[in-house]
């Protein structure tokens, strides 16, 4: 998997809205909380995208957006946010290449695409990295840990 203090690869993504997300042209502007997750409107990813969705103004204070990344379709991701009025996008990685590319193991036998959070600072480095498909809603109080580290 990848490193702390490795480059994050950039990539680019359809969002819910329909729109091309690019890791680059977030470069310079934002610190990015990108998180992979197994699969829409499941117990644990709806309890981590909702905690999320309750604490996005704290990341947007912190100077950080949270995007979400599944494999889940884009009318997938459509029907999840607008049920859970999720604020912030949701990438379509249909074919697996996003997760592949970040090294995210698969969980539970490698039958579930794993739970992982990366915390990207403003020049695209990885500042943290948390693996854990049982503690979700962890993966949302630890990237705010750092971020408030980042402001400092």
């Amino acid at each position: 998997m990848l490193q702390i203090g490795d480059q994050a690869p950039d990539f680019s993504l359809k969002t819910t809205a329909g729109d091309t997300f690019r890791l680059s042209e977030q470069r310079g502007q934002r610190n990015i909380v990108l998180y992979f997750y197994p699969k829409d409107d499941t117990p644990g990813c709806t309890a981590e995208a909702c905690s999320f969705r309750d604490q996005y103004e704290e990341f947007q204070d912190l100077g950080a957006e949270v995007v979400g990344v599944s494999s889940d379709s884009e009318a997938a991701h459509q029907k999840f946010t607008q049920k859970h009025r999720l604020p912030f996008p949701l990438l379509a990685d249909a074919g697996g290449q996003v997760r592949k590319l970040y090294e995210v193991p698969r969980a539970l036998l490698g039958l579930l695409p794993g739970r992982v959070t990366f915390v990207i600072d403003k020049t695209g480095v990885i500042q943290y990295i948390f693996n854990s498909m049982s503690r979700a809603t962890d993966h949302v109080a630890q990237a705010k840990e750092v971020l408030l580290r980042l402001e400092k």
